[in-house]
């Protein structure tokens, strides 16, 4: 297995060195212990109510890249406080990793209440996911509804490679604007077919192309 330390204190006194020091430590000798292979020891002075921590990211970039498969840390705490911890444990067990603690001498244990609430957040997380899906076939119907008719319209859609798939089809944003859908429907829409468009994007280039056409008639 192989192992990210993670070592936090909340203060940047100078006391506080000591602690990582020692974290860091004894966390080692856990994973020697364990017969696991550190690969990163990443330590910081910060909040644990705060996820805006350079560590964590760090942390969570090991994990989704698969160069790590365990956490180790001296506590549940030292990863988060309060609705931060859960949010942290959430997205690292999600990511298949284990988690290891000083405290338990091994993997870690949730605690029911803890347990409980990620198991809510997994199950609202699978529900957002359906909502999202939902909302682009909602989408696709209306505009088909209104008249869009993609096999029409859309170039290279066998092509999921093709270059110009992956172009943002002005004429097609305008399109579809004049039927009434919003920038979010037209974004959910043309990703629906193929399309890697946000609705940011869709907005940007419609007010990109009204303001040529403005400049164009003056």
């Amino acid at each position: 297995m192989k192992a990210v330390i993670y070592c936090r204190v909340s203060t940047e006194k100078e006391a506080q060195e000591t602690s990582l020091a020692r974290q860091e430590e004894e966390l080692v000798k856990l994973a020697d212990n364990k017969g696991m292979e550190i690969v990163s020891v990443i330590r910081e002075q910060a909040s644990g109510y705060e996820l805006n921590r350079d560590g964590i990211f760090d942390m969570l970039d090991l994990f989704k890249a698969k160069e790590a498969d365990v956490l180790l840390i001296q506590d549940e705490t030292r990863l988060g406080r309060g609705n931060a911890k859960i949010a942290l444990f959430h997205v690292v067990l999600k990511e298949g990793v284990k988690i290891y603690t000083l405290s338990h001498d091994g993997e870690l244990e949730l605690s029911d209440s803890d347990a409980m609430v990620i198991q809510i957040v997994g199950i609202v997380e699978e529900y957002q996911r359906k909502l999202h899906n939902l909302k682009i076939k909602r989408g696709m119907l209306r505009a088909v509804g209104n008249g869009y008719r993609p096999q029409k319209n859309l170039k290279n859609q066998r092509n999921s490679t093709g270059r110009e798939r992956k172009e943002v089809p002005i004429e097609e944003i305008i399109k579809l604007r004049s039927n009434g859908l919003t920038f979010a429907e037209i974004a959910a829409t043309l990703r629906g077919f193929g399309y890697d468009v946000s609705k940011a994007t869709v907005n940007r280039r419609f007010l990109e192309h009204y303001q040529i056409t403005q400049e164009n008639q003056s």
